[in-house]
């Protein structure tokens, strides 16, 4: 099960992020807020939830949070300052929209950039550990997944309404046919590996 909380008597949000991985897109990254007394018994690491179940704790997370938000870093950016910094600064960008400022932050991994005057513990795994980190995994990934199906119908060859940007070898093969997009990220080896 997880936990409700890192701290007592706090108001934690939990952070998350999506598409450090990909080819292609945004990285995305959200903070939530729940209620310290907030449970849901299927609320987990997004990666393991059907889409289905994503969608509809997407939609009771919004309900229910004291306050959420999301933030993306799209490509161009990421190739100037490089996957990591970007995934540090959507995470950044999605605190500075929250509504209510935290006292504490909750972030899944092992790393972070310090983020003013809010201190913050890094939890590896968090999003199959904490509520709140798994709640923004959910509103990240839906909200990427939406984005990269959107521009999957302006850029079909590339399967993103499948893969959403991730290296797969029908990703590669499709950049090694067609070229790269307006949304392929050039700092990445793009055609590392082809079968």
């Amino acid at each position: 099960m997880l936990k409700p909380y890192y701290t007592a008597d706090c108001i934690e949000a939990g952070l998350d992020e999506v598409g450090r991985g990909c080819l292609a897109g945004p990285v995305v990254a959200a903070a939530v807020i729940l209620p310290s007394d907030y449970f849901h018994p299927y609320l987990t690491d997004s990666k393991q939830l059907s889409k289905a179940k994503r969608i509809i704790l997407d939609l009771e997370i919004k309900k229910e949070a004291l306050a959420w938000a999301i933030a993306e870093v799209d490509n161009h950016e990421i190739d100037k300052i490089n996957i990591l910094k970007a995934s540090f600064l959507a995470m950044h960008k999605a605190v500075d929209a929250l509504s209510i400022t935290p006292e504490h932050l909750l972030v899944d991994g092992n790393r972070f950039v310090n983020y003013p005057m809010i201190p913050h513990t890094c939890i590896i795994k968090g999003d199959s550990k904490f509520l709140s980190i798994a709640a923004a995994s959910i509103l990240a990934k839906n909200f990427r997944d939406d984005l990269m199906e959107q521009l999957s119908v302006l850029h079909p060859a590339y399967g993103w309404e499948q893969n959403v940007g991730y290296p797969t070898v029908y990703h590669r093969e499709a950049i090694l046919q067609y070229g790269t997009t307006p949304y392929h990220r050039m700092s990445f080896k793009l055609l590392k590996t082809i079968r």
